[in-house]
């Protein structure tokens, strides 16, 4: 029953979460103090989540959240009231009444949402490296490999980019002198090589886990036009906050790439973010469901940066909350800034699960009315113990509540219902289209060509070039008896071009060989080798 035996709601500055003796609110001028989600497969984790990310939509907070099994995508239509719905409500003492909230579905792949790109810059070696699992070699290699792009002014946009890059640094074994100097990338090579030993090997242990990389679909991760994170923070018209999905059934299959992407959208919204310090409500609410990979294997550079992230990105007035099975998942030192809770059932059946009741029953402010230890393994589904930050930012006594029901709907919509929600996004041909930029694959192949051309040019020159191709193709360096088919009909339209320069060959020409072949072979063959008798 609810509490006071009154109809409960939303207020102007609190979420109501649940009830069970006492409501459970979630304060909105202390979202930004990040939150943590546990509890075992199948105990309500995913609806909790929903209640939260609805709740900061009414409040105007802009929602972002990876949605791993495609039902957080329900909160974009209307709820149904179920009996079993109904019944919860009136036991919390709610009215219920369905709701739906503008969604816009993103995807790394672009199959079910709009694609998210970044830049490989943007990416930066760290988290690349976390990305390829590189060793501390390897991530050096990188990191000087974006070193030398950054001082050649080399952008760095996709894959193809990084790859020539990485080509262009390799020391080319056996080259001295001349030779070396006649390189159009020994400026590059020799810069590289300036920050530290680059070998061969090492670059190719790279360039295979780029590889890697890219059959697991990376690819399309990185390219333009890349993401705007300003994007996430919209509202719809009626100053309700947009909910942004990242459709991740598919990405989870690369874990790694999974948690590294996350990480660098929390990492661009701390460097892009200004300070505004305590805000009424959060700007933005950043929900990173299976958080446990983030933190899986991650080397001592990598942990730094994420716990830098997460104490610092509150004063750019963004909250994170953590949704994983297990709070031993979380390190000590990112729980420790947690400061909103919620914990449904854990069951004790290995010595770790044990472990992880008695370390989740500690992290709550105790109340004398419950062993918290004990209710953790008894908890039912939709009932969790919760403890949200309160007064003056304390942690208020845990308590068991059942989680209201959510006002959209539980569970996936259908593809038709994706597809209407995509076609009126608010950002739809934005990002649908991936632009190919200049870039450093293509600045880079520029200065292997200019020289081949030099080249060329002083071993006698391009008229002389095409003079010998046009021989070839003429026949006039091969026998009568051993032309080819296309080089007897290019010897005919060569006579007849030498027979009607006078009266116009474009027209004739196209007529005698066809016109495909007759515009090929006579605008570019025949009239660089002949001194341009054809004209247009």
């Amino acid at each position: 029953m609810a509490p006071s035996g009154k109809s409960l709601a939303d207020t102007e500055d609190k979420i109501l979460v649940g009830a069970g003796e006492q409501p459970a609110w979630l304060t909105l001028a202390f979202a930004n103090r990040h939150g943590l989600v546990t509890g075992a497969t199948g105990t309500g984790k995913t609806v909790s989540l929903q209640v939260m990310a609805e709740g900061f939509a009414r409040a105007g907070v802009p929602v972002f959240a990876a949605d791993i099994k495609g039902d957080l995508s329900g909160i974009s239509r209307p709820g149904e009231a179920k009996d079993f719905i109904l019944k919860r409500a009136s036991d919390l003492g709610l009215t219920y009444q369905a709701d739906e909230f503008a969604t816009v579905f993103w995807d790394v792949f672009g199959e079910q949402g709009h694609p998210v790109r970044a830049t490989v810059t943007e990416m930066g070696p760290l988290l690349l490296a976390r990305m390829l699992d590189l060793n501390d070699v390897q991530e050096g290699v990188l990191n000087v490999a974006f070193r030398v792009a950054d001082e050649n002014g080399l952008a760095l946009i996709d894959m193809k980019d990084l790859r020539a890059l990485l080509d262009a640094i390799i020391p080319e074994a056996g080259k001295k002198g001349a030779d070396a100097a006649a390189d159009p990338l020994a400026p590059i090579r020799k810069a590289a090589q300036s920050f530290g030993n680059v070998t061969r090997a090492t670059v190719g242990t790279i360039q295979r886990q780029l590889l890697v990389l890219e059959n697991q679909g990376g690819t399309k991760f990185f390219g333009e036009p890349a993401l705007a994170l300003k994007d996430f923070m919209k509202t719809d018209r009626d100053g309700r906050g947009m909910i942004n999905i990242l459709v991740a059934d598919k990405l989870l299959q690369n874990p790694r790439l999974y948690a590294t992407f996350l990480l660098w959208m929390l990492s661009e919204l701390f460097e892009e973010l200004p300070e505004v310090g305590d805000l009424a409500k959060p700007k933005l609410v950043f929900f990173f469901d299976e958080a446990h990979l983030l933190f899986n294997d991650a080397p001592k550079a990598l942990m730094d940066k994420i716990e830098q992230v997460v104490r610092l990105i509150r004063s750019k007035g963004v909250g994170v909350y953590f949704v994983t099975q297990n709070p031993l998942d979380v390190p000590d030192r990112v729980l420790g800034q947690l400061g909103n809770r919620v914990q449904h059932a854990l069951r004790a059946f290995t010595p770790r699960d044990q472990k992880a009741v008695a370390a989740a029953a500690e992290t709550f402010r105790p109340n004398p009315k419950l062993d918290t230890g004990k209710v953790i393994m008894e908890l039912g589904k939709g009932e969790a113990l919760v403890s949200f930050l309160e007064g003056n930012g304390t942690p208020a006594m845990v308590e068991r509540v059942l989680i209201r029901p959510p006002s959209a709907r539980i569970g996936p919509i259908t593809p038709e219902e994706r597809k209407a929600i995509m076609d009126a996004s608010p950002v739809k041909g934005k990002y649908d289209t991936e632009i190919d930029a200049e870039s450093a694959y293509e600045v880079l192949q520029n200065r292997i060509a200019g020289t081949a051309a030099t080249a060329e040019a002083s071993s006698g020159g391009v008229l002389g070039k095409l003079g010998d191709i046009a021989a070839t193709i003429f026949g006039t360096n091969v026998k009568r008896g051993q032309l080819s088919t296309t080089q007897v009909i290019a010897r005919n339209v060569a006579r007849s071009v030498t027979d009607k320069v006078v009266g116009g060959i474009a027209a004739d020409l196209g007529k005698q060989v066809g016109g495909s072949l007759g515009s090929s072979i006579g605008r570019t063959l025949v009239r660089g080798a002949l001194g341009g008798l054809l004209r247009r």
